[in-house]
């Protein structure tokens, strides 16, 4: 019908005219519908033929469609990843990294969830999501490990407090020094108690807190200096409060996680590189030599 002639259609579909014919007859037999009448030689479409037409033509549409979005997956123009992280991670990792990779595909969608542990892990051997971030060695049941960042704790400090004078600190630096703690729970406060009862410093803590952001608003406003994760350090140096490196080496860990058992795709991959990039940049920042 488009074409006007079944020489005219054989031409369009890079075929001959008697398979053209012959695929006609069959399709009218299939449908049980009498699509063509001949009139002087050429086809003339009938009544129901022009009622069926429209409906292939909507037919067609819907094919297209399905052509170019099948197309804009594979060019990641579609497209979306589920992450579960611990808060910290959302507010201080993934912030550049999602930021880097919607200019590069702005069509794929991230959504990410934050949460603590025991419900973070959880919810990875769940395979839930197509990746996690977690501080914990330990890999989830299910899922692959990867260690994405390594780096020591480091101390944030307000303008003009006198330990602002060394480049690096000493434990004996934080004898009788005000002092921000994160909770006697979290693991890495139980490090630096560790290391500073075998060190025989008394630190004076004057305000006990629930995270890394709460620590330092609490330095902000001059309460007193603190040793927290290498990249809260570095999120506080842009908003202000100065960083100093210690002459022990508190590490701290970032681990990418994978889910065995949930499909992959390629715009996973991409992400992870993007992880992978963003960690090579704050080791290089910190220039850390533990």
């Amino acid at each position: 019908m488009s074409a006007g002639s079944v020489t005219g259609a054989a031409r369009l579909l890079f075929t001959s005219q008697p398979t053209i014919s012959r695929e006609l007859a069959r399709l009218e037999q299939l449908v049980g519908l009498c699509l063509f009448e001949r009139e002087g030689g050429r086809l003339k479409p009938t009544a129901q033929a022009l009622l069926l037409i429209e409906e292939v033509e909507r037919s067609y549409i819907a094919l297209e469609r399905i052509d170019r979005y099948a197309q804009a997956i594979r060019n990641f123009e579609h497209g979306r990843l589920a992450i579960t992280c611990l808060p910290l991670f959302s507010q201080t990792l993934l912030p550049e990294v999602c930021q880097r990779f919607h200019r590069d595909h702005p069509g794929v969608s991230v959504m990410i969830t934050a949460q603590e542990s025991p419900l973070l892990e959880e919810s990875l051997v769940a395979q839930q999501h197509d990746l996690g971030l977690t501080e914990v060695d330990q890999t989830p049941r299910g899922t692959s490990a990867e260690l994405l960042f390594s780096a020591s704790m480091v101390c944030v400090l307000p303008d003009q407090h006198p330990l602002l004078r060394k480049p690096r600190l000493d434990l004996s630096d934080f004898h009788e020094v005000d002092f921000i703690n994160l909770s006697s729970l979290d693991t890495y406060r139980q490090q630096l108690d560790q290391c500073f009862r075998a060190a025989g410093v008394n630190r004076r803590t004057v305000i006990e807190t629930c995270n890394a952001a709460s620590v330092c608003a609490m330095v902000r406003q001059g309460l007193g200096v603190a040793v927290i994760n290498p990249l809260s350090g570095l999120e506080a140096a842009q908003r202000g409060l100065s960083i100093r490196k210690l002459n022990v080496c508190v590490p701290y860990k970032v681990m990418l996680i994978r889910p065995d058992h949930r499909p992959g795709s390629a715009a996973v991959d991409l992400f992870c590189e993007a992880l992978r990039t963003q960690a090579r940049k704050m080791t290089e920042t910190l220039s850390n030599d533990c």
